[in-house]
């Protein structure tokens, strides 16, 4: 199952397209749709990545193209992530809106959370209603992350 071109619009519309590494507000060297560079800087200590230099080879301007392979590369991850949390009961605007939910947040939040426990006991309404308990970023509610989250529940009931 793949995600449908509306979703991968969707997120791009909400990470942005960047064709330059920039720190996300994690501090991490992030490029393209939301692309972490160096995963393994996941582990480094916050205060410590200030110090931590663009991976060789990125200190560059990507093409469109390469903006879109990158991404590809990172949605197939997410899409099977989704589909080994949530085997059943998928349809497009669900698969599509998970898709994006742990893109954003994490495949480790989107199994940890209500989202799940809820669509994979059959409670759609309760699952869709439950994006909406992810609108925070280090303790404050974000616009952004309240838009989102009421596209991708939008995604989930459509």
């Amino acid at each position: 199952m793949k995600v449908e071109e509306r979703v991968i619009e969707m997120i791009k519309h909400h990470e942005g397209v960047r064709f330059r590494p920039y720190r996300c507000p994690a501090l991490l060297w992030t490029v393209g749709v939301g692309h972490v560079i160096d995963p393994r800087h996941i582990g480094v200590k916050l205060e410590e990545r200030k110090n931590l230099p663009i991976p060789d080879g990125w200190d560059r301007t990507l093409s469109m193209d390469d903006v879109n392979q990158i991404l590809m590369e990172d949605l197939g991850k997410f899409q099977a992530g989704v589909l080994r949390l949530c085997p059943d009961g998928l349809t497009a605007g669900r698969f599509g809106a998970l898709v994006s939910f742990g893109f954003n947040a994490g495949l480790g939040n989107l199994q940890r959370s209500s989202i799940r426990m809820k669509h994979n006991r059959g409670d759609y309404e309760g699952a869709a209603e439950a994006f909406m308990m992810w609108t925070k970023a280090a303790g404050k509610e974000l616009p952004g992350l309240i838009k989102r989250r009421k596209d991708e529940r939008n995604l989930y009931l459509s």
